[in-house]
């Protein structure tokens, strides 16, 4: 398939600015693959699709204000710092990226307002660059400070300013694990009433973590879909989750659901030789787009996704590109919610 099929059109007043409140309040477009058909609900509603042994998989990566902004070193111009990843925690060394790049070369000090500072060490690429934090502290106070000054990370088509509560909001029910730098959306929908509802009917959740880092959101720009290359993720699947899951899949009348496209490609970056989920821990590229054999996701939860991006790729291999080409017509004639804040999908 070519980057060209993943093209639709949408006004932008559906792009989605805040969440639905209370969350679970969002609609629900339920897709069912066999019978090819397309059901309006609300989110939920989505309790009536589980039964008793079914699995819910979650990510619980817990978002961190990875926004700063700061001032060069004698010049004073002002500087945006987007932390990507910690890459050692001990050295304080981060992958960022920073804007605008042009005026950030290797050895330029970076001062923040509550007097941390950071070094230049590296270019990766044009914007890239590899920071060390000149911090005497630990780790832990050195995220307090970064918790400090740093900004919600919330997507850039969103066009407003980040208030104080996007730190809550942008942060799903789940969130455990400090390190992503984009919430896991489809998780935001869930509410603890409605989770409580589902472990009374019998539903297990498993969490998988799977730190949202540039590889998710990075565009895809070549128009063959082999060339692209995904940005490596941190993933963690622990023994008790893959077995929660491997049982469900030895039954035919248990449902492995996967939340979002990240938990996706957690757990089928993952698999034993017998094709089961092994737990494992480790750094995942893995790009999903039609055609694809699934492993183990069974059914998906999950956004609408933008035109071009990989999620809308691997949303597609999933459901079959056609049915879900035919599903974003249909959201945009209904008006459904876009992206990050939007509404919801699950696939049957």
């Amino acid at each position: 398939m070519k980057l060209s099929d993943f093209v639709y059109e949408y006004p932008r007043e559906l792009i989605a600015k805040y969440p639905a409140e209370p969350r679970d309040s969002a609609r629900l477009m339920v897709l069912d693959r066999k019978k090819q058909t397309i059901e309006h609900r609300v989110f939920r509603d989505i309790v009536d699709y589980f039964n008793d042994g079914d699995v819910l998989v979650v990510n619980n990566t817990k978002v961190f204000p990875a926004r700063l902004y700061g001032s060069k070193e004698k010049t004073g111009a002002r500087i945006e710092v987007f932390l990507l990843r910690e890459l050692n925690p001990e050295s304080r060394l981060w992958d960022v990226i920073v804007d605008p790049a042009r005026k950030i070369r290797i050895g330029n000090k970076l001062y923040f307002e509550n007097g941390l500072v950071a070094e230049v060490i590296d270019n990766t690429t044009s914007r890239g660059r590899t920071i060390r934090f000149v911090f005497a502290g630990s780790n832990e106070e050195l995220y307090r400070k970064i918790d400090e000054i740093g900004q919600t990370p919330i997507p850039p088509y969103i066009k407003r300013e980040v208030e104080e509560e996007d730190r809550d909001r942008y942060q799903t029910i789940f969130a455990r694990e400090r390190g992503a730098v984009a919430a896991p959306t489809a998780g935001l929908h869930f509410t603890e009433s409605l989770v409580k509802k589902l472990r009374a009917k019998g539903v297990q959740i498993a969490p998988v973590t799977l730190h949202v880092g540039l590889g998710t959101f990075r565009s895809v720009e070549v128009e063959d879909l082999t060339k692209h290359r995904m940005d490596s993720e941190y993933y963690d699947i622990s023994p008790q989750t893959a077995e929660i899951v491997n049982r469900a899949l030895e039954s035919p009348d248990h449902h492995v659901t996967a939340v979002g496209t990240t938990v996706v490609r957690a757990i089928e970056s993952s698999l034993s030789a017998a094709y089961t989920l092994k737990a494992n821990r480790g750094w995942t590229d893995k790009f999903i787009y039609p055609p694809y054999d699934f492993h183990i996701t069974e059914r998906l939860i999950t956004n609408f996704h933008m035109p071009r991006s990989t999620l809308l790729m691997l949303v597609a291999a999933f459901a079959g590109y056609d049915f879900i080409m035919e599903a974003y017509r249909v959201a945009v004639r209904e008006k459904y919610r876009l992206f990050s804040f939007g509404d919801a999908m699950l696939i049957l």
